[in-house]
């Protein structure tokens, strides 16, 4: 297998491994939601899985596609790989998928950093990430308009996942028969409005904490189920959001078999950059 077969079986294992968090913080939620167990994010469903039987194992094998995803997310942000274009629609989605690669840099590192032994299963190195970065940025000039921007984008992602959810735009990325898709687009759909949901939440908590110059009303996965549990009629809702959550595992799982992945120019630009 040459260097573009090895990048594209990585871009799959990491939709199979982004896959399974989402499978496993929505069935914990769900859990959570009928009173059977703990709302968990997806560092906590990380150091689920490292106490499970073989866990070390399992966990590299996560962790390898955590780093593959983060790797392909960069790869289409930076060379633009899905034909998004340099206009400022195509930018700002660009910035999107530049923005989620980083995100499974720092969930892969956190994933290796359990393998590896550098932080117990249980020691408090997980905390909150969102509430961590929120307070850098306060620390640096003109910190609340960088959180407040910062809440934005989450907010545009937000809605670009409602859109995807609604228009079924995801269909054009991916490779199935006809009667596959049909199967296929009712998962996605609502597995994206799930993370839409999640994602408005999420942008909100960012807004107020740069209104308030304050990081601690900021907050990530973890903290936006939490205030779903925290409402009136907040089992239900939970619940139902949960459900998505893990549609959307399913969706991730569904794209690592189904999506297509256009990387012949990936290798040598890289050659070239270098």
């Amino acid at each position: 297998m040459g260097n573009l077969g090895r990048f594209e079986s990585l871009a799959r294992l990491g939709y199979g491994a982004r896959g399974v968090v989402y499978v496993l913080v929505g069935w914990f939620a769900m859990m959570a939601a009928i009173g059977a167990g703990q709302l968990t994010d997806t560092k906590g469903v990380l150091r689920e899985i490292l106490q499970q039987p073989f866990g070390k194992a399992l966990l590299a094998v996560v962790a390898l596609g955590l780093i593959g995803h983060a790797a392909w997310r960069i790869a289409q942000a930076w060379l633009d790989l899905d034909g998004h274009g340099a206009k400022a629609k195509g930018l700002v989605v660009r910035g999107g998928l530049l923005a989620s690669g980083a995100i499974h840099v720092s969930l892969a590192f956190f994933a290796v950093s359990l393998v590896l032994g550098w932080q117990g299963p249980g020691s408090g190195g997980g905390g909150d990430g969102a509430r961590d970065w929120t307070a850098w940025l306060l620390s640096q000039p003109f910190g609340r308009w960088l959180v407040g921007a910062v809440g934005i984008a989450v907010l545009g992602a937000a809605a670009g996942h409602f859109v995807k959810a609604w228009k079924a735009t995801f269909r054009r990325y991916l490779r199935a028969d006809p009667k596959t898709m049909e199967m296929i687009c009712p998962i996605g759909r609502i597995g994206l409005a799930a993370k839409g949901v999640v994602f408005l939440i999420i942008g909100m908590f960012f807004l107020t904490a740069a209104w308030q110059v304050d990081s601690s009303e900021s907050g990530g996965l973890g903290k936006a189920l939490q205030m779903l549990q925290e409402q009136p009629y907040g089992a239900w809702v939970l619940g139902v959001v949960a459900a998505g959550l893990f549609a959307f595992g399913i969706y991730s799982v569904i794209e690592g078999v189904y999506r297509r992945i256009d990387c012949p120019a990936v290798i040598p630009r890289f050659k070239i950059a270098a």
